[in-house]
């Protein structure tokens, strides 16, 4: 009698998962299934701004969503509460309204543009000294 050690493994579980791993079978890039994401500028001026107000008390949490037609940065005030802002990217709106956006939790858009740093000033309202 052969004992375990000595039978051959059966290798067709592995073949499959070689299988899943193909070339022809590989998971497709953002670029290739047509996602629309940030790039890494805007994401450093998206998380630059996020990093002050975490710092300042004011955000706690963000997530991410990319999709065939937008992109979203959601900001919250606590992780369990609802988006306070959303900032978009929706490439559709480019030549019309705007590339970016930034809405509130109610619906309101607050600013759109195609300039990233301008629609991040409607959300990045930083203390002025004012002369008496």
């Amino acid at each position: 009698m052969e004992s375990a050690e000595d039978q051959p493994m059966a290798s067709a579980p592995l073949g499959k998962a070689l299988a899943d791993f193909s070339p022809e079978r590989r998971p497709l890039a953002p670029l290739e299934a047509g996602l629309v994401s940030f790039d890494r500028h805007e994401l450093r001026q998206i998380f630059d701004l996020y990093g002050r107000k975490v710092a300042a008390g004011e955000w706690r949490d963000y997530a991410l969503d990319f999709s065939c037609q937008r992109a979203a940065f959601y900001i919250y005030r606590r992780a369990a509460e609802f988006a306070l802002y959303r900032i978009e990217k929706n490439p559709k709106l480019a030549r019309r309204q705007g590339l970016y956006c930034v809405i509130t939790a109610t619906g309101l858009i607050l600013k759109r543009g195609s300039d990233l740093t301008r629609v991040l000033a409607a959300i990045d309202m930083r203390l002025k000294l004012v002369p008496s």
